[in-house]
């Protein structure tokens, strides 16, 4: 498949860290108007259809093995994952592993997947951070149960909903300023109630105030971006683009 129908990360990991986020202008089974490169189990769209997307994935891109693919809630779940196969798709946000050839996949329609590397190679996570699970701590429950030290991690964040595209109310602000007096900048004010919120800033504040500086990525609107599926822009038929990431066999641990 082209490289131009999927976003690569522009971050200096390691050679042996095999990332890219998948896009809807990819060919696929999906019909409108989940059409037509749909990878979301829970989207509403045919499982069979969704299933043959996700075995379309796995070969044309030549993957080292099936994504582990995770039942996402908005949580701050943290599995970690071996080269022993989870029966089903566990529920959990975030998922980190050092072994190579352990495809690790975060599936989002306007939510944020941000990727994670160990700068030698030798770790890696992704997590699902919508307003929930940043409020509920996802990012750091990952950042924390890995083996790397905070300052050797880099961040990449992935396609997801720009600040002028997402309006939250006040129950959401205040739940993310709670703990974080911070947080009140990536809130604008619109009309009474309500604010636009700045998703990807939000997350650099947790991921620097964990000691994670090295981050790259953001600046992506899949509302306002055609490629991109968009729960708030096409509603609850909206599909699901994946981030993926895994370790190939130059890792240290080959």
């Amino acid at each position: 498949m082209s490289e131009s129908k999927i976003i690569l990360p522009d971050w200096p990991a390691p050679r042996c860290v095999r990332t890219f986020t998948t896009t809807r202008a990819l060919p696929g089974n999906s019909r409108p108007p989940y059409d037509a490169f749909n990878l979301g189990l829970r989207s509403g769209e045919d499982a069979a259809t969704v299933r043959a997307n996700r075995a379309l994935l796995e070969r044309a891109f030549d993957l080292p093995s099936p994504p582990r693919w995770l039942q996402q809630v908005h949580g701050d779940r943290v599995i970690r994952m071996t080269e022993e196969v989870p029966d089903g798709e566990p529920q959990a946000d975030a998922a980190f592993t050092a072994i190579p050839g352990v495809v690790l996949a975060i599936q989002t329609a306007d939510c944020l997947p941000i990727l994670l590397c160990a700068d030698d190679g030798g770790e890696i996570a992704a997590i699902h951070v919508g307003w929930r699970g940043l409020a509920g701590g996802v990012i750091e429950a990952c950042v924390l149960r890995m083996a790397t030290p905070v300052a050797r991690l880099l961040a990449w964040l992935g396609p997801a909903i720009g600040a002028e595209s997402y309006e939250v109310g006040d129950e959401v602000r205040a739940a993310l300023v709670a703990d974080s007096p911070g947080a009140a900048t990536a809130f604008t004010a619109t009309r009474p109630g309500h604010w636009r919120c700045d998703l990807y800033k939000l997350a650099r504040q947790r991921l620097t105030a964990l000691g994670v500086t090295r981050i790259f990525g953001g600046g992506l609107d899949t509302r306002a971006d055609a490629r991109f599926y968009s729960y708030r822009r096409d509603g609850a038929r909206s599909g699901r683009m994946a981030s993926l990431i895994w370790l190939g066999k130059a890792s240290r641990h080959a």
